[in-house]
């Protein structure tokens, strides 16, 4: 008799354990599912603003194509998603691509549409709140928080290889070749101090010495102001970003 009820205890907590798996499975298909979901909804939205809006001046015309370069990265990020946090980071890409859309329509002076909810390291970076001019190793560059002809390449803001660039209008994208290797060339400080130090608004306000200690205190590596990495940090549509991005294809920028 005792066997026997041992042997049905046992049987039962293999069930039982067999249950939980296949239970917890179907909620990560489910939660996949509604991820994957959510992507491509954003996706859709970012595609069809990239298909019907037409630049009018050169801000609004390279806006609306960095925009389109995040399109084309989002769906390739979408075919490879296995994930929820590949997934998430879809969306993400999405909504980098639909910020430079608003950043079109106020070039051209058309309503911006609905606020989108803010990218990672986007608060801390700040904004650009003035107009400023720098020299630096003998090149000129300048930044505005509003478009014109010399400053007509736009940044939504965020961190960036663990530095945080604050929103603005850019004389050239800097920022490109560290989005897509990782880090920062020599010399960077000095761009970065010459150009954001003291500046109200942005994470540099207090000087720059303070600006990298809140956004990152090396040209390579962590942000230390957002413990969780640059996919962590903010709500984006109810969605944690931490996590592995999965090391998705970014699409190919053209620096």
């Amino acid at each position: 008799m005792g066997e026997l009820l041992t042997l049905l205890v046992a049987v039962a907590t293999i069930a039982a354990v067999v249950w939980l798996i296949r239970r917890h499975r179907a909620e990560q298909q489910r939660e996949l599912a509604d991820a994957l979901s959510e992507a491509r909804r954003w996706v859709e939205r970012l595609g069809g603003q990239v298909l019907n809006l037409v630049g009018a001046d050169d801000p609004s015309t390279q806006a609306l194509a960095d925009a389109a370069e995040r399109y084309t990265a989002a769906g390739s990020q979408m075919e490879q998603a296995r994930s929820v946090a590949q997934a998430r980071q879809v969306t993400e890409t999405a909504y980098e691509g639909l910020y430079y859309v608003r950043a079109a329509r106020t070039a051209m002076g058309m309503d911006p549409g609905p606020e989108l909810p803010p990218l990672p390291g986007q608060r801390q970076a700040g904004a650009v709140s003035e107009d400023r001019d720098v020299e630096v190793a003998g090149h000129a560059y300048s930044a505005s928080p509003n478009p014109s002809e010399r400053n007509r390449h736009y940044y939504p803001g965020g961190s960036v290889a663990g530095r945080p660039v604050p929103t603005g209008w850019y004389s050239e994208p800097w920022w490109r070749p560290a989005l897509v290797g990782g880090a920062w060339g020599v010399g960077s400080a000095l761009l970065f101090s010459a150009m954001f130090s003291g500046m109200a608004g942005t994470g540099y306000e207090a000087g720059y010495a303070d600006g990298a200690a809140a956004g990152d205190g090396a040209d390579t590596g962590g942000d230390t102001a957002d413990p969780g990495g640059d996919q962590g940090g903010s709500d984006i549509g109810g969605a944690d970003w931490g996590g592995d991005a999965g090391g998705f294809d970014m699409g190919g920028f053209d620096i």
